[in-house]
């Protein structure tokens, strides 16, 4: 049970009050693991294992050979060896190829109609059917791999049947589109870890949860609020001492993430997809500065919450469901990209997610940026701050403790 003396020197109050917080629950297994073990440590290593897992298994699919059950082979040898010299191996026909595919019997079946020759000999366009079910994720590949064979194989016939009239392959094609992609290495990350900023977010969140919801309603279920507020202390020094314990636990729960990120990000293989991802100390400094306002934020935030609750069950209820409150920007800018403009730097969680972005990319984040998405975060800090503080005030808070 959380004790506190009788009478606190007032000069003292505040380090008093966040040195025996920080001491008690450093002494606190649950509060220990979440600070320390399952945001910071289980979510990267669960992240960089399943990246690996699946980006694995997509190249190691685009590489090995691909078996396609193919409907009317007879019909068409030509094309048969060259989508073999691609790599695909041509399977036994199936009776319901639709039905196949669906039932993931076959990531792609191909259809050769039986009027094929016929129509290839007299010079006019054939189409063969891909029958695929493109709401099977893990069958892209292996579709994309197939189309691209069939049509380099329409694409080669269509130059020689030019050729052999005696015209230049390019008549066929008098406009060709010269592609400049400016994606960087680096760049092209950002594709894979738009996420990466909810990771460090709920970090901080449950670094600081369960010591915000004991320190509220734990020492309320405890009755352990009365000898706080009855020392002559004044109560906001009480509270900035509990503030002070919680952002100490949710800092450290964000070092430890960024250290493992940089540590098990050495293990995805970017290179082998073109990407290049760097969250060396560069990258984690910069992070850290950002997420910092945001440390304070959210400890108000889950402090002033979980004053509300009458139990320790109620205040993890409440605090649950506004952890789903920091996926929303990750969520808008996974499924609505924006042009970041500069006034939204200065919008919590907004302005963190897009200076992530920003160094995910290899972009880097200016002055400005920074300046603006401290200023807006601290802002919004010092409001949950003082709201938290009137609370701890009021008369109700006294009466339900």
């Amino acid at each position: 049970m959380n004790t506190v003396p009788t009478k606190l020197p007032r000069s003292r109050a505040f380090m008093t009050v966040f040195l025996k917080e920080v001491k008690e629950n450093l002494r606190d297994r649950r509060t220990l693991i979440s600070a320390f073990l399952t945001g910071p440590l289980l979510g990267p290593l669960i992240f960089v294992m399943l990246l690996n897992v699946t980006l694995n298994r997509e190249l190691d699919k685009a590489e090995k050979p691909l078996p396609v059950p193919v409907i009317g082979a007879e019909y068409a040898p030509n094309l048969l060896d060259a989508l073999k010299v691609g790599g695909v191996v041509p399977g036994a026909p199936v009776a319901d190829p639709a039905q196949a595919v669906r039932k993931q019997d076959a990531d792609v079946v191909l259809r050769i109609a039986p009027d094929y020759g016929k129509a290839w000999r007299k010079g006019e366009p054939v189409q063969v059917e891909l029958f695929y079910d493109s709401s099977q994720r893990e069958a892209n590949t292996s579709v994309e791999r197939v189309s691209k064979l069939v049509e380099s194989y329409g694409r080669q016939q269509g130059a020689l049947r030019l050729v052999a009239r005696g015209m230049s392959p390019s008549t066929a094609w008098p406009l060709q589109v010269a592609r400049r992609d400016q994606a960087t290495p680096q760049s092209r990350a950002v594709l894979m870890f738009a996420m990466l900023p909810y990771f460090f977010v709920i970090t901080v969140f449950m670094g600081g949860m369960y010591l915000a919801i004991d320190l509220t309603a734990g020492e309320r279920e405890r009755q352990s609020l009365e000898p706080l507020f009855a020392n002559p202390v004044a109560r906001w020094k009480i509270l900035c001492g509990k503030l002070a314990a919680i952002c100490a636990f949710s800092s450290a729960s964000l070092l430890i993430t960024l250290l493992a990120f940089a540590v098990v990000g050495q293990f995805i293989p970017a290179e082998k997809i073109g990407m290049e991802l760097d969250l060396g100390v560069h990258f984690a400094a910069n992070v850290l500065l950002l997420m910092l306002p945001l440390v304070l934020l959210l400890s108000a935030l889950q402090s002033m919450v979980a004053a509300f609750a009458k139990s320790y069950r109620e205040a993890q209820t409440y605090i649950s469901l506004l952890m789903l409150v920091p996926l929303i920007p990750s969520a808008l800018l996974s499924f609505m990209p924006i042009k970041a403009q500069a006034w939204m730097y200065a919008i919590p969680l907004l302005g963190q997610n897009l200076g992530i972005m920003q160094l995910l990319r290899g972009d880097g984040v200016s002055a400005e940026q920074i300046g603006l998405c401290l200023a807006g975060s601290l802002a919004a800090a010092l409001i949950a701050l003082l709201a938290t503080v009137q609370l701890y005030r009021s008369e109700r808070l006294a009466i339900s403790a």
